[in-house]
């Protein structure tokens, strides 16, 4: 065969002529790349066994050193803030595990242990963070630092005392937060007037509004207030209110008739007759009343009817002058001369005191009466006297000052008039409304005194 054939003897032919093997150069070249290359493919196995035991070595001893870094790792137990929590450390003290932990203590953080102090197997380190509280007590804030964590453990840290009237602006069972404000209102003692009654009452109000709410006071349009609602309470000013009440009452009244005189020449001068009694009207008034604190404080008339219209009372005055006697003669002895004089002038002191003593148709009235103000015509406050006999008068008849004899109620002064107060009427002041209606309407004698 022609060609190139090789022979596992390690000859070959080159073309039909065989040569041998140590002959030929080819033969050599090749047998020197089989023997390198099969060194080298046993060079990179061997290192390659080399390098996978030195990594199965290197992991080996990893994993020993970590198992026993672990199992030399001491157990303590830590709580901070309280939440507890296991921890394996190699810290050697408590600082040391607070920083692995990244703990950061503060001056004012609770911690059960010191820092310097070493850490053992089985330690339990507890750890709270203290927080910042403002207290507002009364007028004056101050800040705290507290690891307490309620409002009530914190008052009994801060050795605050809570009187049973002084308000809190948290419950105690409420939880301290970092940078809370708790507020505490002092109280005091407050005097409240209302009305008639008076008592003490504590209060953490500031203004006189806000103590009104408190103990449910409320005010009608008319009451007063004092001081206003919005000043500031003072323990040493007392809070007054002023009841006024306003009402509107109709009440039916007898309406006084007057009295009319009329001349008479058939009657004796001084002398007088009744020629028509007279009646009472009747009117409806309607009054509108004040009232402070209960009590009446001045009423005045708002309106008014006549259901009845009154009777004029006639009186008939006598003009008729008396018969006079003619002088007895010269003749008549000294002593009918004597005796005819002193029977002349009682005659005329006899006449001049019947013209002083009148027939007067009489009434009573109180200085609280309708429409009065409780000051005469001339100035008596009766008000301040109410048992003070004055009478009230028709001037033309009885001048004001008169002193005067009433039949019935003694000796009084002429000082006040009266709308219905003409001619013989008079009306006699009383204390009291009783009085006035028991003495009623009637015919008295009037004897002028000076």
């Amino acid at each position: 065969m022609k060609g190139v054939s090789v022979r596992q003897t390690g000859s070959f032919f080159l073309g039909s002529s065989l040569v041998d093997g140590d002959e030929c150069p080819y033969y050599n070249l090749t047998q020197s790349f089989s023997k390198e290359g099969r060194l080298t493919k046993v060079k990179s196995i061997f290192t390659s066994k080399l390098l996978w035991m030195s990594v199965v070595s290197t992991v080996t001893i990893a994993f020993i050193s970590i198992v026993v870094f672990h199992s030399t790792k001491t157990s303590v137990q830590v709580s901070a803030n309280g939440e507890k929590e296991l921890v394996r450390t190699h810290a050697d003290t408590v600082a040391e595990l607070l920083n692995e932990l990244n703990i950061e203590t503060g001056d004012h953080d609770e911690l059960s242990h010191s820092l310097s102090d070493s850490v053992e197997y089985g330690m339990d380190i507890e750890y709270n963070q203290a927080k910042a509280v403002q207290v507002a007590d009364g007028e004056s804030t101050r800040e705290v630092y507290t690891t307490a964590s309620t409002v009530g453990e914190l008052m009994k840290e801060e050795g605050i005392d809570m009187k049973d009237h002084d308000e809190l602006s948290h419950k105690s069972s409420a939880s301290v937060e970092n940078d809370m404000t708790i507020s505490i209102d002092r109280a005091f003692q407050v005097t409240v007037k209302d009305g008639t009654q008076k008592e003490k009452v504590w209060t953490t109000a500031s203004t006189v509004d806000e103590l009104l709410k408190e103990e449910s006071i409320s005010l009608d349009g008319d009451d007063r207030l004092k001081p206003k609602a919005t000043a500031s309470l003072d323990p040493s000013t007392p809070v007054t209110i002023t009841r006024v009440e306003r009402v509107v009452k109709t009440k039916e009244e007898e309406m006084e008739y007057p009295t009319v005189t009329k001349q008479d020449g058939n009657l004796l001068e001084g002398k007088e007759k009744v020629v028509s009694a007279g009646s009472p009207g009747i009117v409806e008034r309607e009054y509108q009343i004040t009232k402070i604190n209960g009590k009446i404080e001045h009423r005045v008339i708002v309106g008014e009817t006549v259901k009845k219209e009154s009777q004029d009372r006639v009186v008939a005055v006598g003009t008729k002058e008396p018969k006079r006697q003619t002088a007895v003669a010269a003749a008549t002895t000294t002593n009918n001369s004597s005796s005819a004089s002193s029977s002349s002038a009682s005659s005329s002191a006899s006449s001049s005191s019947a013209s002083r003593t009148l027939q007067m148709e009489a009434t009573a009235y109180t200085a609280d009466c309708a429409g009065c103000s409780g000051i005469t015509a001339t100035g008596v406050n009766l008000n301040a006297n109410p048992n003070k006999k004055v009478v009230a008068v028709d001037p033309s008849v009885i001048p004001l000052g008169s002193r005067v004899w009433v039949e019935g109620y003694g000796t009084a002064v002429a000082a006040d008039t009266g709308g219905a107060i003409n001619g013989n009427r008079i009306d006699l002041h009383v204390p009291n409304k009783g009085e006035a209606f028991s003495f009623g309407r009637r015919s008295v004698e009037v004897k002028i005194l000076d």
